[in-house]
């Protein structure tokens, strides 16, 4: 499965669309720069604009030289001018959109004469607003002349993001993805581990070969060994026939062994070997036979303690742990969320042929805070759920949100009443809908709302909100 350049298109213009609501803007472009930092395509709202567009494209090109947000006031008109269509007459206000230190793009609003000019505050909503546009531009747009490349996706677990440690995994996968050495996956359960191991191969080398995967956690023992290395006619009871096994399968491809920990030790000494000679012997053969296969493993255990359990062997996990892949949970990709949910609400919208659905500001909200221990897994299976529960409503609203997710979704006991006990639950929700509201800037929230910085920490701590939030106060936004 993949997301078209269709759906990419759509994700851009209702983002800019948003972009100029909440940042007041008259008008909003998207460029995609090229290496010599000059834009070669360009998405506007509401519709294209000469003098927007020429002077947005000059803004575009400094900010990415500068890598830093740059603000253009509105001209002073000179003696005796009387116009020009090629030049913006308000205020601009350009952020450059990086990889890394590689400037992809760039995000520029523009407000009529008579506005007020752009402030560090309409900088901060940009910011927040577009964290998942770089990787957009990276993997969903395409430049004149080249074909369509569509974003990586899965029917699990979508390889799409925006976030600092996505963008580092994607540069992992495109080092490791010729290598012969194994490849070591680790992260916790959900994190999409097996989707990575899928764009190894398919990004690499072997990609004209099969994908073999395996669960060593899902079959038996004494089944697993005959279904990884084969057996001879008559080896055991039920065995009417000579069968290869899934490592033969996967020869001249990848062989993909999830959840290795729970692999027994037996077994352990079997892969160890195979890992050093390259050569299987299926049970019940003498001869041995050889493979070429590229081996990727994953596991959500600490295999560090296993060894000292006795449980892994050092050896074998020194052999496969040549490259290692180390995927964040998602309550660490925050920047990645609002782009996952888009996707699996188009998946499973498509999926129920139902119109597209939204996602309401409270249960954004909600979904946002949730620290997801099951990460991208359960994002999806809740996506799923709440677009059922909302039936034909457009909207997923907060009482559709699970109640692992959403505790309060049920009317409140009459306890609610109580006047304290009412007051600690606004001032929970508010405190909430602010972080949010003001992008996780702890600092701007207490300004905004009226406390001390002193003040909005105590409440945090009071209600234990935000834990995992990092503090923004070191602003790098700068102005000119």
């Amino acid at each position: 499965m993949s997301i078209s350049r269709e759906q990419v298109e759509s994700f851009l213009v209702k983002s800019l669309r948003l972009i100029s609501e909440e940042v007041s803007s008259s008008r909003v472009l998207l460029a995609v720069l090229d290496g010599g930092r000059r834009p070669v395509e360009m998405r506007s709202w509401p519709a294209p604009d000469a003098a927007f567009e020429s002077s947005s494209a000059d803004l575009a090109r400094q900010a990415a030289e500068e890598k830093r947000p740059l603000l253009a006031a509105a001209p002073t008109p000179c003696p005796g001018d009387q116009g020009s269509s090629a030049r913006w007459p308000g205020s601009l206000l350009c952020l450059p959109l990086l990889t890394g230190e590689l400037p992809v793009g760039a995000v520029c609003l523009g407000r009529e004469p008579g506005q007020r000019p752009y402030s560090s505050a309409d900088l901060e909503t940009v910011v927040f607003l577009t964290q998942s546009f770089a990787a957009v531009i990276k993997n969903g747009l395409v430049h004149p002349g080249q074909t369509d490349r569509p974003i990586q996706a899965s029917d699990n677990d979508p390889l799409i993001g925006g976030s600092r440690a996505y963008t580092v995994i994607q540069t992992l996968i495109e080092r490791v993805k010729d290598a012969a050495a194994p490849v070591f996956i680790y992260g916790e359960s959900g994190t999409g581990k097996e989707l990575i191991a899928r764009a190894i191969h398919g990004r690499g080398a072997r990609r004209g070969g099969p994908f073999i995967a395996v669960n060593c956690g899902a079959i038996p023992d004494q089944l697993l060994e005959s279904e990884l290395f084969g057996h001879a006619r008559g080896s055991f009871t039920g065995a009417l026939r000579d069968k290869a096994g899934l490592l033969e399968e996967a020869n001249g491809g990848t062989f993909f062994l999830d959840e290795i920990g729970d692999l027994s030790l037996a077994l352990q000494a079997k892969l160890l070997r195979l890992l050093q000679e390259k050569e299987i012997r299926r049970i019940g053969e003498t001869r041995m036979r050889s493979i070429n296969v590229r081996f990727i493993s994953a596991t959500n255990k600490e295999l560090e303690k296993e060894i000292e359990r006795g449980h892994f062997r050092m050896d074998l996990y020194y052999r496969l742990r040549i490259l290692t892949i180390e995927v964040p949970p998602l309550r660490e990709r925050r920047a990645d969320l609002l782009l996952l949910i888009n996707h699996f609400i188009d998946k499973y919208s498509r999926e129920m042929g139902r119109e597209k659905t939204y996602v309401s500001p409270g249960a954004l909200e909600i979904m946002v805070n949730y620290p997801w221990p099951g990460n991208i897994r359960e994002l999806q299976n809740e996506v799923q759920r709440c677009l059922i529960l909302a039936g034909g409503d457009r909207l997923i609203r907060e009482e559709h949100l699970s109640a692992r997710i959403n505790p309060q979704r049920e009317p409140a006991a009459p306890i609610s009443y109580n006047y304290f006990l009412a007051k600690a639950e606004f001032e929970k929700r508010f405190i909430h809908q602010a972080l949010v509201r003001f992008g996780q800037n702890k600092a701007r929230t207490a300004k905004e709302v009226g406390l001390t910085r002193q003040g909005l920490f105590k409440l945090l701590k009071k209600h234990k909100i935000g834990e995992n939030v990092e503090d923004h106060e070191g602003s790098h936004l700068c102005f000119r």
